[in-house]
């Protein structure tokens, strides 16, 4: 199918922060997403049913500012695992659903062994 169809693409926040959350899911070295506000210190892990508690969107006239608050596992490389999680969310947002990306901030709430 080659045929083009003119109209504009509206995708809500809630769609962009379930892509966003199960990229983060399939990444290397991310245990899970945690929620923005580590009561005592603790990070607390989301379900998959809950992800986007964990990722805040602010839309902006450049595109839109993502900020990941991620659990990352015990003996990897936080800035590598933090590198690659960018580049896969800025892959699936532009290509699935063609949103301009301003900036991604990773927060680590916390380093885990996976179980």
């Amino acid at each position: 199918m080659s045929n083009k169809i003119e109209g504009t693409l509206h995708v809500s926040n809630d769609v962009l922060s379930d892509i966003v959350g199960y990229t983060a899911m399939e990444c290397y070295g991310v245990v899970g997403v945690a929620a923005p506000n580590a009561v005592d210190g603790i990070a607390k892990l989301l379900p998959k049913s809950r992800l986007r508690r964990g990722i805040i969107l602010k839309p902006g006239e450049e595109g839109l500012h993502i900020e990941l608050y991620v659990v990352i596992e015990y003996g990897t490389s936080i800035q590598t695992v933090s590198q690659n999680l960018i580049d896969q969310v800025t892959f699936a947002l532009t290509e699935y659903a063609q949103v301009q990306i301003a900036s991604i901030e990773v927060h680590v709430q916390d380093v885990k062994v996976r179980r």
